[in-house]
């Protein structure tokens, strides 16, 4: 990814992995849904660390967005892997 993309995951991130992340507090259906998602993550990769996770996080994006994806609902398939991706990333070993 260039210059550009990288500030694109970034945002990502912060934006959509942290709202996500808050939201899942006071949402049991959010939360659940990231709980699949992050089995589903830890079957796929394995144990990985964070740079392994960002790299995950980056491909799976850029793929998104190249398909057309952008970030709007809540609870699409998409924006529930990136909150996946982003609880991983918080949470130790």
């Amino acid at each position: 990814m260039n210059g550009d993309s990288s500030e694109v995951l970034g945002l990502l991130v912060r934006d959509i992995g942290d709202a996500g992340v808050a939201e899942m507090a006071g949402s049991p259906g959010l939360a659940a849904a990231v709980d699949q998602h992050v089995a589903t993550l830890r079957d796929e990769l394995g144990a990985v660390g964070q740079d392994e996770l960002m790299g995950y996080l980056r491909d799976f994006a850029e793929e998104a967005f190249n398909r057309g994806w952008w970030p709007g609902d809540t609870r699409d398939w998409e924006f529930v892997r990136i909150v996946a991706v982003c609880w991983l990333l918080r949470s130790p070993g």
